[in-house]
């Protein structure tokens, strides 16, 4: 079958490998859709902490597929996967913190992702999708469960200034989200003006190239700077937080000054991808209904196409909006 793989950073090609083989307590899926964004450029060139991926490596691990019955064929109906792999015995496991699994393993990381014609998945982490799911909807599930366990760890209260720094995908997904909570205003700082439309529609109050001294109660950083980390930590506003969500080339380093943080009474955290609560959760606001991001994608293409789409997402144009870059699979189109 065909598979879109890094061979080690630097070489990346569609080749043909065996079909997997589907194991005890696992299922075997279609891809149909499969996102992609900054972090498979990084796997591509290899400048993503070696602790957290395995060459060679098919990429994709934000997808929606569905499932390959006992005649070997597809099913009516979508399914999502969560991607880590938790071993659900470990101490981290054991309070809800699959994220931090102490044997880390996930699709598109550790082991074969989506960009394929079939992959093999553990059963107990499929999640049905209702019938009126659509799929590119569905195909964001995995960057809505990273924003949305972010958010629900950090204190915002009604009526907070908020902002995301950065205007990708997960930026994006993150002003849009952050309406759920009821925030006095929502500012998207991002670097290309041609944003202004998808965040706006996303949910912003307003967009901006350009920060003026405001300060904010609640700040995002979805850039995966090490400069947006400097703008997030001097426009928090005292007893504010700063949430990192982004990711910035391992072994990159920020100053700070912590006794600005004592005595301004400052919450930092990171937040590192999803627990199963909080995919779940973004699982029942999608079948009921209640989110529809796809909206948020603006490039689509066919396996095929693979060195077209990853220019598109290595080199968005100066004067149109980029949102997310969805790859197509086994012949199915938006609608299907």
């Amino acid at each position: 079958m065909r598979a879109l793989v890094v061979q080690s950073p630097g070489h990346v090609g569609l080749v043909d490998v065996a079909p997997p083989i589907v194991g005890a307590n696992e299922l075997l899926v279609q891809p149909v859709a499969c996102g992609m964004c900054g972090t498979d450029l990084e796997i591509i060139d290899g400048t993503i902490d070696l602790d957290y991926v395995r060459y060679p490596l098919t990429l994709g691990h934000e997808w929606v597929g569905r499932l390959i019955g006992a005649d070997g064929n597809p099913e009516d109906g979508l399914v999502v996967v969560e991607g880590i792999i938790p071993c659900g015995h470990c101490d981290e496991c054991l309070i809800g913190a699959t994220n931090r699994c102490r044997t880390y393993d996930e699709i598109g990381f550790t082991r074969a992702g989506a960009i394929a014609d079939l992959i093999s998945v553990p059963e107990v982490l499929v999640h049905h999708l209702d019938p009126s799911v659509a799929m590119l909807d569905a195909a964001l599930v995995e960057p809505m469960s990273v924003v949305w366990r972010a958010l629900t760890r950090t204190t915002i209260r009604p009526g907070a200034a908020c902002l995301v720094i950065g205007d990708g995908t997960v930026g994006l997904l993150a002003a849009h989200l952050l309406t759920r909570f009821a925030p006095a205003s929502v500012t998207v700082l991002g670097l290309r003006e041609a944003q202004h439309d998808l965040a706006i529609e996303a949910g912003a109050d307003e967009f901006t190239t350009q920060l003026a001294d405001n300060k904010f109660d609640v700040i995002i950083e979805a850039a995966g700077h090490i400069a947006a980390v400097a703008t997030a930590l001097k426009s928090v506003a005292r007893g504010g937080s700063i949430t990192l969500l982004g990711l910035p080339a391992h072994g990159s380093e920020v100053p700070i000054a912590p006794d600005d943080f004592v005595n301004n009474d400052i919450t930092l955290r990171g937040s590192f991808s999803y627990t199963r609560t909080a995919w779940a959760d973004v699982v029942k606001l999608l079948n009921d209904g209640e989110l529809t991001p796809s909206f948020l994608v603006t490039h689509s293409f066919v396996i095929d196409d693979y060195e077209e789409a990853l220019n598109a997402l290595r080199h968005p144009s100066a004067d149109e909006p980029r949102g997310k870059v969805m790859m197509l699979l086994n012949d199915f189109l938006p609608g299907q």
